[in-house]
């Protein structure tokens, strides 16, 4: 009994061991990402978010829903999974709809995985889900994949 309890804690320093991996920062990679976005309660974060929404609903739901106003703005997580991972900020917040109904919308910040005009600046974007209205189910169940 005592050998296995000698031998079980040294099994699993062993193991996870083999599985440690180099952690190369974002920043530091061959086409690094350079962490230069905005915070979630930016002005242009809002108005990015509102304007995909509106296009969203007119496009695809024929609802003419819009955000006007995002309350509550708070962080939930920054880097969730590790230096390794493109830089993200995750958020959360409740959106005042044009319906007078008030729901949790979720999003995250981060940088663009593609270059800007000529490859000369990079971009940022943000993704967001509105509790309730995810009406393809792309961030279910309830938003959480919209969330770290």
């Amino acid at each position: 009994m005592r050998l296995a309890a000698v031998l079980l804690p040294l099994a699993l320093l062993a193991s996870s061991a083999a599985l440690a991996r180099e952690i190369t920062p974002a920043e530091r990679r061959e086409v690094p990402f350079d962490d230069q976005f905005p915070v979630c309660h930016h002005p242009t974060v809002m108005e990015k978010i509102g304007t995909q929404f509106a296009e969203k609903e007119a496009r695809f739901w024929n609802s003419s829903l819009t955000i006007i106003e995002v309350e509550r703005i708070r962080p939930l997580a920054w880097k969730p999974w590790g230096l390794d991972y493109i830089p993200r900020r995750f958020c959360t917040g409740t959106a005042l709809l044009s319906d007078g109904r008030r729901r949790r919308i979720d999003y995250s910040v981060r940088e663009d995985l593609e270059l800007g005009f000529l490859g000369q600046t990079k971009t940022w974007g943000v993704e967001f889900c509105v509790s309730g209205l995810d009406r393809n189910w792309a961030y279910e169940p309830n938003c959480k994949m919209a969330r770290p």
